[in-house]
């Protein structure tokens, strides 16, 4: 009696084996499947810009390629990537600022590169009125 139980119980635990083996694999097919996605760049850009005179700062959405008008500025911001390093987490954006309130034809751009969220002053925005930071791709 007490062998057909533990073959039943051998049985059962096979069973379990093989399905606890199954929903790794599937995981792992999951994960690989979004490391190719994870080398594309993102859609959506979140920036904060903070009013230096009114000392208000304001989180903004920006489509990817699209320009947005904020006050007295236009932003347009053509790439931005999320790192592929989970140890210290990275986004970077490709961004282009104009002041609309600038009629000077030398100065087209206020703001043209790349920025960094870790570290904004690698490339600082720098405006009298405003300030402007990265905060994530999605």
């Amino acid at each position: 009696m007490k062998l057909i139980k533990s073959i039943k119980v051998g049985k059962i635990k096979i069973l379990y084996l093989i399905l606890f083996f199954n929903i790794v694999f599937f995981l792992f097919q999951i994960q690989a499947q979004d490391n190719n996605v994870s080398f594309n760049y993102s859609k959506f850009v979140e920036i904060k810009i903070l009013d230096k005179v009114s000392s208000k700062s304001t989180k903004h959405i920006l489509e990817i390629g699209k320009e947005k008008k904020f006050k007295n500025l236009l932003i347009k911001c053509l790439k931005c990537k999320n790192s592929e390093f989970d140890d210290i987490p990275e986004v970077t954006a490709y961004m282009q600022v104009k002041d609309l309130n600038n009629k000077n034809n030398d100065e087209v751009f206020v703001f043209n590169g790349w920025t960094f969220s870790s570290s904004p002053s690698l490339r600082p925005f720098d405006h009298p009125v405003y300030d402007m930071w990265l905060l994530s791709c999605y």
